[in-house]
């Protein structure tokens, strides 16, 4: 008896890994981290020609919720905002920092309509998208953007996860290399 109701624990923590980040806490070993972005499907979708990210309406942005009320920041708003040093605040990890046991699995699931890298790196930078690090220089470890495999591996799309498990004792910080304000720190106690 007493396998089956761990068995039914761990498989309740593994559909609330993508929950919101108060049902993933109930979880043994896992702390859920959430990123956020509000893209503006139109502009970041146009064509590549008329400054867009996309092609024939295809493109990055998914965000189907807030645009249409005028939550959305548009592309044009968010290069000018990285430029100027003052980028938007709603592109974020939630939470900011987070103190954790080791052992514990820091689960990243991205909530926004953009796709965003949730990177280790040394110190905080710059990221590949040279127009949005606000004069930083790119930090090695998202040098060569999606080409380079370790940056790649660390790639969230609207909806999925990625779990880091075991990181060691100390102080890490995680970065977008896309959206390079958006960073965190992780304390393993």
């Amino acid at each position: 008896m007493h396998k089956v109701g761990t068995l039914t624990l761990l498989a309740g923590c593994a559909i609330l890994a993508g929950a919101p980040h108060r049902s993933a806490q109930a979880c043994p070993n896992t702390a859920q981290v959430v990123a956020l972005d509000e893209c503006d499907p139109d502009t970041f979708n146009a064509k590549v020609k008329k400054g867009g990210l996309g092609d024939g309406g295809t493109g990055f942005c998914h965000n189907v919720a807030l645009a249409p009320f005028g939550f959305a920041t548009t592309l044009p708003d968010l290069v000018a905002k990285a430029a100027a040093g003052t980028p938007d605040p709603g592109w974020d990890f939630e939470p900011d920092e987070l103190t954790i046991e080791k052992g514990t699995t820091v689960s990243v699931t991205d909530q926004g309509g953009e796709p965003h890298t949730f990177t280790e790196v040394a110190q905080f930078g710059g990221g590949f998208v040279e127009p949005l690090n606000h004069g930083e220089p790119t930090v090695p470890e998202c040098a060569g953007g999606f080409s380079n495999v370790a940056v790649a591996r660390t790639r969230i799309v609207q909806g999925s996860h990625l779990d880091i498990p075991d990181l060691p004792k100390g102080k890490h910080l995680f970065q977008c290399c896309i959206h390079p304000w958006m960073r965190m720190e992780v304390d393993v106690k």
